[in-house]
């Protein structure tokens, strides 16, 4: 309804590869500058103890992985990793998925709100889910199970937390369905039978345009006997709002049945989305015997949220227009502000408990993991877009009685299975093989639109048992996603410097969407009432169902590595590997199931290490394929629909380099390059099949040439050209005791906020941005004490954008924004 006028700047092949040249310049100002001032200082400090021997504490750490199945030095697993260890973690305070996200050069990501993300890994994104949309293309595990929802990824609170690995590519193989980009896996820290041990963490921050917030966490390890220990973990995060919610007044001088004035004066509030997070994990450990281990493990979190997490865009370029005559345009607003007509509330609460079994059967290892996870998400969101659009229809209800609330309910629930078995890890032909299950349900209900006053006769399931008052929309509908799996990995030593690796997986999937959604009977209109086939009870009480389909494949994903150890500290390797999403159902049954898509990737890598472990330098080429891509998309009742959009390829590179160049100073720089694009056009019409048409030029059903909605060499969602990190810690004496300083930056370029270019041009593209944080403090044997600064310019970085419904339709449009800037202060201790 409300549209922000936008033309996207003309961008040409000379522009990008001006833009790609000079990327990692432009952040240059403030990180190099920092980077010289504590090389001079570590400079300095080393010419005043000249006499110092270089030891392991002026070296690079081993981070040991658990990627393949087995635990393994990072350096000696022959695929793209990067690692976030426990010191890291703590390094550079993260504490959130925003947080591990936005430091690790491989992932971009599209966050609406908390637990909302979309991941991004090397461009493979179609951009936009939903409750009924396309399971993810990037797997999140914690520890040993899945967690991955298509509710978007679950944000863990980040303590007590091992490590994060980050495993970029098809990961088909060993991890299976939605893991077709890559996958990202959270280690816990595991219970310890060797001793008492616990810790604490208390922080006080202020954020600019907010108020101030805080963290307290800690845990204990508790020994039992020799062979039990148990590990207790709570949290408690506050983070004040920084969105403004201002006054605004909307008239509709012209709407039909006179003349209509909507204020937002009585729901006015400075920094009204503020954020708490709460939770705990219960760990215990059991050793039975000599060589099996029983660990149970039960998580919970509860996060809860008032107000949204943007702005809205047209703050940025001043009044908007509209398709509806009969109102006027509002006014402008700041940023980081929105005007909204009604309160805005969410809560997500989840719970996961698993159980993991390891032991021996000879000189086997054997591995079970089982899982049991639940996630309901509740919410009341403002409708004021839609409630003025409706004004036109006051002949069903009492004018302006429209309600400006839409309610929304996720009911989730998934457990998983795994069962494997790994050979001995000094064999020259080792191997790890398992099956596999998963099952998915979500009982959604999105959106119910409750209308205060509205005549009982339009009900949804009016004059039924069924009935929802004052309901005139709703959709409930019951998703079921079964996934089913065995799988191989081999590695064999052919001498011993080559080894070839072979894996595969068998995957057969089956899944269903019934339920119902529409408009009550009374309006005659459709879908709704009227289009249904079965008026038996169902179990989300809808007074009859309109969806009840299914769909079901099976296939294979194989993988094949060649590596080379070139020296002991070098290695290069080869990789083929081919990851998949499986297919689905559309929430609207007029529009046909959508089919699997597969990504196949080409790789080629190196890992070194150089000088005594002080310099690792890594990094990858590669070129993805991906075909029948899941394009998801805007329909008709704005539904999100699914449908299989042509081909893209992806051309990129990664770099990692860790460098130790002085004692107590550490550098870090991690790059990526995606250039994601389509290689077929979609042309955003069906032919009478209800199959996308991507003929090029596009031709519609009735043969005439169309212009395509999203054309050959189309950009990639949320895929910037270029992401780079970098971080800089210096370690010296203070004080009698360890100080310390820390500065990182993240850059990343523009990228596009949608794949069709309609969307693209009212959204508006992402515009490059770079975020800076620094850290001063004092380590001192069990405690550390520092001070804070994070998003030290106040950058008002748009993350992501999105809106009420499709850009094309006028409704207004909303800019996620990075936190401003936030100062605190945190003390730690272990003991």
């Amino acid at each position: 309804m409300r549209q922000k006028q936008y033309k996207k700047p003309a961008r040409g092949r000379v522009v990008e590869r001006e833009a790609f040249l000079g990327a990692l310049a432009r952040p240059a100002p403030v990180a190099m500058a920092v980077i010289a001032a504590l090389t001079a200082a570590a400079a300095a400090r080393a010419a005043d103890t000249a006499d110092t021997v270089a030891g392991p504490a002026d070296s690079l750490e081993e981070v040991v992985v658990t990627a393949s199945k087995r635990s393994e030095s990072m350096q000696n697993v022959p695929i793209t990793i990067t690692a976030l260890d426990a010191k890291t973690l703590e390094q550079k305070n993260i504490q959130d998925f925003k947080d591990y996200a936005s430091s690790l050069p491989q992932v971009s990501f599209q966050e609406n709100a908390p637990g909302q993300a979309v991941v991004v890994m090397r461009g493979i994104s179609s951009g936009g889910f939903s409750v009924s949309g396309s399971q993810p293309t990037v797997g999140l595990y914690l520890d040993e199970q899945p967690i991955t929802t298509n509710l978007g990824s679950i944000d863990m609170h980040m303590y007590d937390i091992a490590r994060v690995e980050v495993l970029p590519g098809p990961q088909g193989t060993l991890y299976g369905a939605s893991s077709e980009s890559g996958t990202i896996r959270v280690i816990s820290n595991k219970p310890d039978t060797s001793g008492f041990k616990a810790g604490y963490s208390a922080q006080l921050n202020t954020v600019t345009n907010g108020t101030v917030g805080g963290v307290f966490e800690g845990f204990v390890n508790v020994p039992l006997t020799d062979w039990a220990a148990v590990r207790l973990v709570g949290w408690y995060e506050r983070d004040s709002g920084y969105i403004d919610n201002v006054h605004q007044t909307i008239s509709a001088p012209n709407a039909p049945g006179g003349p209509l004035t909507f204020d937002n004066s009585s729901f006015v509030q400075g920094h009204y989305n503020p954020k708490t997070v709460e939770g705990g994990r219960l760990a215990a450990k059991f050793d039975i015997g000599d060589n099996w281990t029983i660990s149970p493990t039960l998580i919970t979190q509860k996060t809860r949220w008032d107000g949204i997490f943007g702005q809205e865009n047209w703050n940025e370029a001043g009044a908007e227009s509209n398709q509806y005559p009969f109102y006027a345009s509002p006014s402008t607003l700041p940023s980081r502000a929105v005007a909204q007509y009604a309160p805005q509330i969410s809560d997500d609460t989840w719970v996961d408990a698993s159980l993991t079994v390891q032991g021996k059967i000879g000189n086997f290892d054997i591995t079970y993991a089982g899982s049991y996870l639940t996630r309901d998400e509740h919410s009341s969101g403002e409708y004021s877009n839609y409630t003025l659009a409706y004004q036109q229809y006051t002949t069903y209800w009492p004018k302006g009685k429209v309600s400006m609330l839409e309610y929304r309910a996720d009911r989730f629930k998934m457990y998983s299975n795994e069962l494997r078995i790994a050979s001995p890890s000094d064999w020259p032909v080792r191997f790890v093989a398992g099956a596999f299950q998963d099952r998915q349900r979500n009982d959604g209900i999105e959106p119910n639109e409750p209308i205060i006053g509205v005549n009982p006769a339009y009900e949804v399931g009016a004059g039924t048992p069924y009935a929802w008052n004052e309901t005139w929309w709703l959709t409930a509908e019951q998703r079921v996603d079964r996934d089913y799996a065995v799988f191989t990995e081999a590695n064999w030593d052919i001498t011993s410097k080559l080894t070839f690796t072979a894996g595969i997986r068998r995957f057969w999937y089956d899944n269903t969407l019934e339920g119902f959604y529409g408009f009550g009977d009374g309006l005659g209109w459709t879908p709704g009432v009227a289009t249904c086939t079965n008026f038996n009870a169902h179990p989300l009480g809808v007074p009859c169902e309109n969806v009840n389909e299914e769909v079901s494949d099976k296939g294979w994903t194989p993988k094949f590595n060649l590596s080379y150890k070139l020296t002991p500290d070098a290695m290069v390797y080869l990789t083929y590997s081919k990851g998949f999403r499986p297919g689905g159902i559309n929430r609207l049954a007029t529009q046909p199931p959508y089919v699997a898509d597969f990504l196949k990737n080409y790789e080629a890598g190196w890992k070194t290490s150089w000088f005594n472990n002080r310099l690792r330098f890594n990094g990858s080429l590669y070129y993805e394929q991906w075909q029948n891509l899941q394009f998801s998309f805007p329909g008709p009742f704005m539904a999100s629909l699914i449908a299989n959009a042509g081909a893209a390829d992806v051309k990129g590179a990664e770099v990692n380099v860790d460098w130790v160049p002085l004692p107590g100073l550490t550098l870090s720089l991690g790059s990526t390059y995606n250039n994601a694009k389509l290689t077929e056009n979609y042309c955003g019409t069906v032919d009478a099949n209800g199959n996308p048409i991507q003929t090029n030029p596009c031709v519609n059903k009735s043969g005439t040439v169309v212009a395509a909605a999203a054309p050959i060499g189309t950009r990639l969602p949320y895929t910037p050209l270029i992401k780079t990190s970098m971080s800089a810690r210096y370690e010296f004496p203070l004080f009698g005791q360890n100080g310390f300083i820390q500065a990182d930056e993240v850059y990343q370029s523009w990228s596009p906020s949608a794949m069709k270019a309609s969307d693209e041009a009212a959204l508006g593209e992402i515009p490059a941005y770079a975020l800076t944080n620094m850290f001063f403090g004092i380590d001192h044997g069990n405690w550390t004490a520092q001070l804070m600064i994070k998003n030290v310019f106040d950058r008002n970085a748009v993350l992501s954008r999105y809106g009420e419904s499709s850009a094309s339709y006028g409704f207004a449009t909303y800019s996620t924004v990075q936190t401003p800037r936030t100062i605190g202060v945190q003390f730690s201790q272990k003991f």
